[in-house]
């Protein structure tokens, strides 16, 4: 996996226009803030199932990228299952990089 997107993912965290944690995500899916969902690939099942679902219905793209370790690195923080980005300009680059 290109690891350059991780760079992406830390400088959206630090314009803050991204947001952790499930039940911040599931909000901002609800309210079409999220203009993109990364989803870590060791996530468990059910909360995987939970945040696919909610990003489905809203249409609101995701993409299953490294572990959580990574992902929580990225950013600067512990380990974290989602990250949910809210800027369009974010989004279009990550998807570019990961798709």
């Amino acid at each position: 996996m290109k690891n350059n997107y991780l760079n992406i993912v830390g400088l959206a965290y630090r314009a803050r226009k991204c947001s952790t944690g499930e039940d911040t995500i599931i909000y901002d899916i609800r309210t079409n803030k999220a203009k993109l969902v990364l989803i870590a690939n060791d996530i468990s099942e059910s909360t995987k199932k939970k945040l696919t679902d909610k990003c489905n219905t809203f249409q609101i793209p995701y993409i299953e990228v490294d572990n959580r370790t990574i992902l929580g690195s990225a950013i600067g923080k512990s380990d974290r299952v989602a990250v949910a980005i809210l800027d369009e300009g974010f989004a279009t680059k990550l998807k570019s990089l990961l798709l």
